[in-house]
Formats: C-alpha cells, sequence, structure tokens
C-alpha cells in the first residue's frame, strides 16, 4: 500500500513510519525537514510545508495518508484540499481532549465533544481551554473533506521512546535515579496511557483495511494502578528506591501543579472535573484489534531511549529535585 505520512520523524509519526515500513507498506513523507532529517533514508521525502508550499504534493497519488500533526483546522483543510483525488482514505490523530467533561468515567465516542467552544473558530494559540476545541474542528474539517473514507483516532497520554514531552519518561528515569522519590496520590488509583508503538501499528493496520470512523485508542485493556507502574519502573531500573507516596490534597496545598510538574497525575482524587480522566472507554478500538505490549516493555524500553540522551538535559515535566525534597521534608516536619 503506498501511505503518505504528514510529519513523519519525531515521535508518533515516525512510529508510524517504522510500523508501515515494517508491515511492507510503501511510504512517503511531506514535512520541511527540520527534524531528524537524515531518519529513514530509504524513504521518498517530499519537502514542503503544509503551512503553505504544498507543491511537491501536485501530480502524485497515494491509497491513504496519515495526519499526526495537525493542530488547528486550518492545516487540515489546505491538506485536505491539496490531497483531493490524490488520497482514498485519510487518517487524523486527534485526542481525547475533543470531551469537554473529563468529570464522566467511562466515556465513549458517543458521549458529547467540545462543539462550538471558541468564539473565535480562526484561532491559533494552543493552551488548556483551545487545544480540546481546535481538535474538534480538526475532526470537522477532516470528515467534511472524506466524509466516508476517514479514521479520527482519539488517544490519551502517549509514551514511550522518542517522547519530547517527558510527560510518561519522568517516572522511569527519577526512579531509577534511586533515593526517596515522591509519587502523588494513592498507590490504587488508575491510570492510562498507551505505547506509541501500539498506536502506531494498530493505526497502519487500521489503514490497510480501510477502517473508518472515530475510535478512543487509551489503554491497556485491563485498570491499571499507579502502584503498577512505579513497580515496573523500580524493576527496570534494578534499585531500591524509597517510594513515597503523598496525598494529593496535600501537593495541591502546597502549590504543586498537577500534570506539568507530577507528570501521570491530574489530581483526579480532588477534583471531581477531573474524575473520568483515566477512564476512558476504549473497547471499540480493542475490539478492532489493538493490543497492548506488556507495561514492563514500555518501561524498559523508556528507560533504555532515555539512557541516550544527554545527561544534561532539562525534563519538560518534571518536579525539580530540590522541590522534592522540599515537599519530603515538609511532610515529615508535619508528621
Amino acid at each position: 500500500m503506498k501511505i503518505l505520512v504528514i510529519g513523519g520523524t519525531v515521535f508518533l509519526g515516525r512510529h508510524i513510519v517504522a510500523a508501515a515500513l515494517e508491515a511492507g507498506h510503501e511510504v512517503t513523507l511531506f514535512n520541511r525537514g527540520q527534524h531528524n532529517p537524515d531518519l529513514f533514508p530509504d524513504v521518498e521525502k517530499l519537502r514542503g510545508d503544509r503551512n503553505g508550499d504544498l507543491s511537491a504534493l501536485v501530480g502524485r497519488t497515494w491509497e491513504a495518508a496519515i495526519d499526526p500533526s495537525a493542530y488547528f483546522p486550518r492545516q487540515v483543510r489546505t491538506i485536505t484540499a491539496a490531497l483531493a483525488g490524490s488520497v482514498g482514505h485519510y487518517t487524523l490523530i486527534s485526542s481525547i481532549s475533543v470531551y469537554p467533561d473529563f468529570g464522566k468515567i467511562g466515556q465513549n465516542e458517543g458521549d458529547p465533544i467540545a462543539v462550538g467552544k471558541l468564539a473565535d473558530e480562526t484561532i491559533e494559540e494552543i493552551n488548556g481551554e483551545t487545544y480540546g476545541p481546535l481538535k474538534v474542528l480538526c475532526e470537522q474539517a477532516a470528515e467534511a473533506a472524506f466524509p466516508e473514507t476517514s479514521l479520527i483516532v482519539r488517544p490519551g497520554l502517549i509514551v514511550g521512546p522518542h517522547d519530547p514531552t517527558d510527560r510518561f519518561t519522568y517516572w522511569p528515569h527519577r526512579v531509577a535515579q534511586g533515593g526517596e522519590v515522591l509519587v502523588p496520590g494513592r498507590p490504587e488509583r488508575e491510570v492510562q496511557f498507551i505505547d506509541v508503538r501500539d498506536l502506531a501499528e494498530w493505526t497502519v493496520r487500521s489503514v490497510a483495511v480501510g477502517r473508518t470512523g472515530v475510535y478512543n485508542t487509551n489503554g491497556p485493556e485491563y485498570k491499571l494502578r499507579m502502584q503498577t507502574l512505579i513497580e515496573e519502573c523500580q524493576k527496570a531500573g534494578n534499585n531500591v528506591a524509597q517510594i513515597n507516596w503523598r496525598d494529593g490534597a496535600f501537593l495541591l496545598e502546597n502549590g504543586v501543579t498537577s500534570w506539568s510538574e507530577l507528570p501521570v497525575w491530574a489530581a483526579e482524587e480532588q477534583k471531581p472535573e477531573m474524575a473520568g480522566f483515566f477512564k476512558f472507554d476504549c473497547r471499540k478500538a480493542i475490539a478492532a484489534g489493538l493490543t497492548f505490549r506488556p507495561l514492563a516493555e514500555t518501561v524498559r524500553d523508556t528507560l533504555a531511549w532515555d539512557a541516550t540522551r544527554s545527561p544534561d538535559g532539562t525534563f519538560k515535566a518534571t518536579l525539580k529535585p530540590e522541590r522534592e525534597a522540599e515537599l519530603l521534608g515538609a511532610v515529615v516536619s508535619d508528621q
């Protein structure tokens, strides 16, 4: 199958390309060549800019296009217009952020999405208020351009090797360092995420069979507890880190920001509006063949990739060491 991938060299995109090549598909990349330009040396690369120069797409045909890098509806409209008549199937990677009510547990593809939540739908500034509604508009643009042949994929937290956000990598990295590790919330609280390779492989398989419609793609298929994640981090790091569970209310009272300072924590036990953040219903995608590799593999491979990075790098989503020590000390002094 001939597949065009928009982007394809950073995180999810590069894993989609790898999965497509592994499955024997013929892949073409369309991007600016600014990120990892030497990646996939044997793959055809068309240079251009989805925000401007689309001339490289003229006169070409593919059976399918996969778009993991659209944030604004304008980007979807321009790329699909350029591909009109040249592509039979279009896949958009969206997000569970399209659902406006994270307080609801077990949301599925039939639940309401954030339609009409932007006063100005031309805005192109991404923040906590605009990200979800903009993704809704991206979905609408995709479905308008390919009304019967579009696939909308809604993952939550995507994790694994080459993740530029550090929203998961923090935990394998921090636990491997050893010492006293602060972990938020209760050990038994439920969490959801998906290994980028599982998402990529399922997306490619879905494209190959011409799957259409909307799918939530979180995992795993069982209820995963935060304690299990931390235990797997301990095993992968081969250390005796001392795990200190700290109540979410205490952390919030001390000004700790959920998600950005302590990832894989949405303070869902303290914030009713976040109660369903890690409890989405993904049975539709699972029934359609979505599978999940063992958690141990995800943790181990993420830690191995992390070890290849510069030790001087700064994590984007992390609790600074001095701040962690301060909070641990405050807890001790309050006891």
